[in-house]
């Protein structure tokens, strides 16, 4: 796209900006854009901008894949982008950072959505967890929810729509939360802020888009540390299949999960680890691997009663699961090895992150043994070894190997 002499380091100014069709620039802006050659942003951006433009200015579109766009900056040794809102602020001023480290970045910024939106309700929001769902996983929006945030500003997209994030807080009982979404924040001839009495009600609705939403919490909802067993449903009622939460407590302390980054639970059953781990270490990206295909609903079940969104469930056998393309653990908890446990530790050897810590609950003096074998046999070495006996229950042995 570009031809010109290259200097040492590419410059970009981002300019910030809202979706008002009558955009207003302060003079120092106005100086950049005058100055300007080859400018960039979105189709958006360029409808509303393209009378500003100079005489003779290229225009770069930002669509995916960004690659391409990046390939068409090559040799263009100052480029104007328009953005919407703060560049900086889950913005694109972030991706030229990651992708073009050595290049100089002026930013302009402007309001970004979520802070148009608290100022349309006069909402304070200082203390607003704000997060990013613009083609992004759940993980941070589900983070703020099980830490119970009191206010959470979330940026939406075409697929996780404030129908669809309403849809999920209902599906694992976060009911707790009033809804307020603005749509075409900016664009005076389009711009619209609702605030929903339920979130059944926002599930329901349409929106136009852009949009972005802001949660205010209505009422607090604790997680117990501890969830008591007889509250999970049980694999055929068994209660025995269930890792009692004592052990399950201390098991999550060996684990030492609040330094970790991808948990690991393999055999989860009932899912009861999964949760109480998910629970109380609401960052920990959670995997969980069950051979047998009643997990699947003991799993959901258990999950949304609990309100832990985000627990990934893998079915089947785990010594023949694909991993290359799970995150790589570095806590993995062996909840049941249905006899392989040699060929199970060889695995999560291999992908176990440097540093990682493998625990292992014992039921017997055999069991003990094995894991005592199958550990030194892939070169590592027990560190912490604690026997718990919970009422009329046999002891367990509880063994962490690193």
């Amino acid at each position: 796209m570009c031809k010109e002499s290259m200097p040492p380091r590419q410059h970009f100014s981002v300019i910030g900006m809202t979706d008002e069709r009558e955009v207003w620039f302060p003079p120092e802006v106005r100086d950049v854009i005058a100055g300007g050659h080859v400018f960039s942003g979105g189709k958006r951006h360029y409808e509303i901008v393209a009378p500003l433009l100079p005489e003779g200015a290229v225009w770069i579109t930002i669509t995916v894949p960004l690659e391409a766009v990046f390939e068409q900056y090559t040799g263009c040794s100052d480029v104007v982008v328009f953005a919407s809102g703060d560049p900086l602020f889950f913005g694109f001023a972030n991706t030229l950072r990651r992708e073009l480290p050595d290049a100089v970045i002026t930013v302009y910024p402007s309001f970004n959505s979520l802070q148009l939106l608290a100022h349309r309700i006069q909402l304070p929001y200082a203390d607003m967890r704000m997060v990013s769902l613009t083609g992004r996983p759940w993980d941070a929006f589900d983070r703020a929810l099980i830490q119970g945030e009191r206010l959470i500003g979330a940026l939406t997209d075409r697929h996780k729509t404030p129908a669809a994030v309403a849809s999920r807080m209902l599906e694992y009982g976060y009911d707790n939360y009033r809804m307020t979404v603005g749509e075409c924040l900016g664009n005076r001839q389009a711009e619209q802020v609702r605030s929903f009495a339920s979130l059944d009600e926002a599930a329901a609705a349409e929106y136009a888009f852009p949009n972005c939403l802001i949660l205010e919490q209505t009422s607090l909802r604790t997680h117990p540390f501890g969830l008591p067993e007889k509250d999970f449903a049980l694999l055929d009622g068994r209660v025995n299949m269930i890792t009692k939460m004592p052990i399950r407590l201390l098991t999550l302390s060996q684990l030492d999960l609040a330094r970790r980054t991808s948990f690991w639970d393999v055999g989860f059953c009932t899912g009861s680890v999964s949760i109480e781990a998910r629970l109380q270490f609401p960052h920990l990206l959670v995997t969980s691997f069950e051979i047998r295909e009643e997990g699947r609903s003991l799993m959901a079940q258990n999950a949304r009663k609990f309100g832990a969104p985000g627990i990934n469930a893998i079915i089947g056998d785990f010594l023949e699961a694909d991993l290359s393309m799970l995150p790589a653990p570095d806590a993995v908890f062996i909840g049941g090895h249905g006899g392989r446990l040699p060929e199970m530790l060889r695995r999560i050897d291999s992908v176990l992150l440097p540093g990682g810590v493998i625990v292992f609950n014992a039921v017997s003096e055999e069991s003990q043994q094995r894991f005592r074998e199958s550990v030194a046999a892939v070169g590592r070495s027990l560190t912490g070894e604690m026997r718990v006996a919970v009422g009329q229950f046999n002891p367990i042995t509880i063994l962490r190997a690193e």
